[in-house]
């Protein structure tokens, strides 16, 4: 998995040391993404992370990741920007 690279991965799967997991999407259908820290730091994705924060404090509904209250189609738009 390269530094700007984003992946869907079913549950189950081992996280790549240097990744974290996300979740995203409607509370039904959630997809689990792994990507790597340094979008953490990304003000884009700063502010997908103030929206968790706001929506769930830091009792996040799914262990082992970050919950993000958005659609997929979101999430994808903005993190292909960060890919480039």
């Amino acid at each position: 998995m390269g530094i700007g690279s984003l992946r869907i991965t079913k549950g189950g799967s081992q996280t790549p040391k240097g990744c974290v997991n996300v979740y995203v999407g409607e509370t039904s259908q959630r997809k689990r993404f792994v990507v790597p820290i340094s979008y953490l730091k990304h003000p884009s994705f700063k502010k997908l992370l103030d929206l968790a924060e706001e929506e769930f404090g830091f009792d996040h509904p799914i262990q082992g990741g970050l919950t993000i209250p958005c659609s997929e189609q979101s999430f994808l738009d903005i993190t292909s920007d960060l890919r480039s």
